[in-house]
């Protein structure tokens, strides 16, 4: 590989580093590097949306040349530049200091989907952003991961609600030349391309990197003028709803990603699946040793024991299952390079509780020494659900460990609350030291009215936020009916006790649910006395029209006159309106059916900034609820339950949420509320940290497999596995 391509203008050499910084995310979670491109050019910074490439594009010759000669930016640039090359240090880090050289030892992760930054708008939720964060804190630590996924030119929908409220959408397109990401070349200098010879006319693929700190992550992209119509869009968007393109997609996914891997000549020594999606990595794996010339057994063994699968799906509906005629019409040519038999291929996807089709997380599950869910919750349901594969064995010992899922904290953490509050009261390292318990006791020492006053500031923004999306929809001929406007939050109030649900639209998540009894909600929301106002936001699928018609009901509402404005639907919800959401809203509303929130992350979010959840008691809110961080119910069992537990939430804001929040001394301080919200920062902040989670990662899994991996013999104390397709 030669390199990648850059495109930005000539800088001046004494700022030429502007380059390298700006195509690293690392700003994206370091104030400094952000604020070192805002004192560039504080308006270009603005226009850019936040993003450096493509402000430094815009910025004219004469801007860079004199910030190459201004003393004060220099001495900026050279702080932050120091700063930027200490953190690139491989050879520095927790994974480093503690595990072994992480420039030996790598590891290969495998996602269809990375939430990073708006910047890079190829996500869809909590998956993606999951992902994002556990690369940024792979990156923090020093765990030498490699991220593999696919680059979705078209893959981020642009939400726009009609006047009817029904959810339309435009997708928009990346512009490649203004993103922090670069196309990677071979050695000749032109762009890397690869051949799939799985599908049939075979799919070519090129490659894109996107610097994430320390972390590489390599982004497949089928659009290029090589291939067939029908296979440019195989990458285009996530997540293709017709079976046989979805299929196209994990095979592009799983053996283009491991093919991309070694075209690169990267060496890893372990694999780890993020979900089913790209589970087929495992047979190109496979394939590379029978290559070598190894046995089929003896290959499957080895790749086995060095690949750990993380499901995040608690339903069965949520598990891909593709049919056999389709299996068969794409791996037939394929599975004779593995020496594999197709009656024992499809064994490894056969689920023994539901026989049709080839399911892609039994077969994950099957080739991975290493399996985990997401929450101890989740671990429970996961293991009943596939106890089939393990008919000898209790559910209890079903072999699926878990581990909770975790926040990157400096992502998510509001800056000023970081850099001004938490620097004094819990020490200049506590960020350094996040996952350590004992440091979040000092939230305790932060005065009630600091904390209070800092939160009433964020509320402000939001709205502030708010309003300014509200006032450029005015400005559009397009958007500026009068009800849209209205029922976009223009008329919210900051004093005013502010619910938050922000995510995505699904059925299983009840985004309706607080609008079960209407004229109770009124009563409540406006309360001369103690009103109350609830923000939603969120996207349905495309395709998802039951979801749509939630969406649709909750803007009817929004609407309404008779609520008076205090419920507003915020369109286009993305990761900059969910910053703004989880450091301003007072409670974090979750409310899904359960058992179907497998873990859930944006409510830690929350918690984080010091705002108390109000959930159900599902994913991680089962392990994070102490009794002082917020609330919780049981979800209802048996028929109306939508009603029942709508009734439980009603009761739980008018006896004890309200009150609580308007029991202010004679400063206008909620102090039993804000000495909640302190709880919600000191549970969230070590316990459901990235950090936490990355170590956890770290010391149940990733030690283990690398043990294996440096084996010659690869035997692992367990039974041979000679018998092992006979008895699936």
């Amino acid at each position: 590989m030669k390199g990648i391509i850059d495109k930005l203008p000539h800088l001046p050499d004494r700022i030429s580093g502007l380059r390298e910084l700006a195509y690293n995310l690392w700003w994206s979670w370091h104030p400094e590097g952000r604020g070192l491109f805002k004192l560039l050019s504080r308006r270009g910074w603005f226009l850019s949306g936040h993003n450096p490439v493509k402000m430094l594009n815009s910025l004219d010759k004469t801007t860079l040349e004199s910030a190459s000669n201004d003393p004060h930016f220099l001495r900026h640039y050279d702080s932050v530049m120091e700063r930027f090359e200490s953190y690139m240090d491989l050879s520095a880090g927790w994974f480093c200091a503690n595990v072994a050289d992480p420039r030996r030892y790598r590891i290969a992760y495998f996602s269809a989907e990375y939430g990073l930054h708006h910047a890079l708008p190829f996500y869809a939720g909590g998956l993606g952003f999951l992902a994002g964060d556990y690369l940024k804190e792979c990156s923090d630590l020093g765990i030498p991961l490699i991220g593999v996924g696919f680059m979705y030119p078209q893959g981020y929908i642009r939400q726009m609600i009609t006047p009817d409220g029904w959810q339309a959408g435009a997708c928009e397109i990346l512009d490649r030349e203004s993103a922090p990401i670069r196309r990677v070349l071979d050695k000749k200098g032109d762009p890397l391309s690869l051949k799939i010879p799985v599908i049939d006319p075979p799919v070519y693929l090129e490659v894109w990197k996107v610097q994430v700190g320390k972390t590489d992550l390599y982004l497949i992209d089928s659009s290029t003028e090589a291939n067939e119509p029908e296979n440019r869009c195989i990458s285009e968007r996530l997540y293709a709803g017709d079976p046989e393109k979805r299929l196209r997609q994990e095979i592009v996914l799983g053996i283009g990603g491991i093919r991309v891997l070694k075209a690169l000549n990267i060496d890893y020594s372990i694999m780890h699946l993020n979900e089913g999606h790209p589970a087929f990595a495992v047979l190109e794996r496979i394939r590379e040793k029978v290559e070598a010339g190894k046995s089929f057994r003896d290959a499957f063994e080895e790749v086995q024991a060095t690949t750990i699968f993380t499901t995040h799906t608690p339903v069965p509906a949520g598990h891909d299952v593709f049919p056999i005629h389709l299996i068969e019409k794409y791996f037939l040519s394929y599975l004779p390079s593995l020496e594999l038999d197709k009656n024992d291929f499809r064994k490894l996807g056969f689920n023994p509780a539901d026989p049709g089709g080839f399911n892609m997380t039994a077969f994950a599950l099957r080739c991975s020494a290493y399996r985990n869910s997401v929450s101890k919750k989740h671990q429970d349901i996961t293991r009943r659900m596939w106890q089939s594969i393990w008919p000898d064995l209790p559910a209890d010992q079903v072999p699926i460990d878990y581990v909770t899922n975790g926040i990157h904290v400096p992502s998510w953490i509001d800056r000023r609350l970081g850099d001004i509050i938490f620097n004094r009261y819990l020490g200049r390292i506590w960020l350094e030291e996040h996952d350590r318990e004992r440091i979040w006791e000092m939230i305790d020492e932060i005065p009630n009215e600091v904390l209070w006053k800092h939160h009433m500031s964020m509320k402000n923004l939001l709205i502030t936020r708010i309003r300014e999306r509200a006032r450029q929809k005015w400005l559009d001929p397009s958007r500026s009916d009068s009800s849209l406007i209205m029922a976009s939050g223009v008329l919210l109030d900051p004093p005013v006790l502010t619910l938050g649900f922000a995510r995505r639209f699904a059925s299983y998540k009840r985004p309706a649910l607080l609008l079960q009894d209407i004229e109770r909600l009124k009563r409540i929301v406006n309360d001369i006395w103690r009103p109350v106002q609830i923000i939603f936001a969120g996207k349905a699928h495309q395709d998802d029209q039951n979801s749509k018609l939630l969406l649709q009901r909750v803007f009817s509402a929004a609407k309404d006159p008779t609520f008076g404005g205090r419920i507003a639907f915020v369109e286009d919800y993305d990761e900059l309106l969910a910053q703004y959401l989880v450091h301003g809203v007072d409670v974090w509303v979750n409310n899904p059916i359960p058992p179907m929130e497998a873990s859930g992350t944006s409510g830690m979010k929350a918690t984080l900034n010091g705002v108390p959840q109000l959930s159900v008691l599902d994913g991680w809110w089962i392990e994070g609820y102490n009794g002082k961080n917020g609330w919780a119910f049981e979800g209802q069992a048996g028929s109306n339950i939508d009603a029942k537990d709508a009734k439980i939430i009603y009761d739980i804001l008018e006896e004890k949420v309200i009150p609580a929040y308007y029991d202010v001394d004679n400063e206008g301080i909620p102090h039993g509320w804000v000495q909640m919200m302190k709880e919600a920062i000191k549970v969230t902040g070590p316990r459901f940290s990235a950090r936490r989670m990355a170590k956890e990662y770290t010391q149940k899994f990733y030690l283990r497999a690398l043990e294996t991996a440096m084996k010659s013999d690869y035997q692992l104390g367990r039974k041979d596995i000679s018998d092992f397709f006979s008895k699936i």
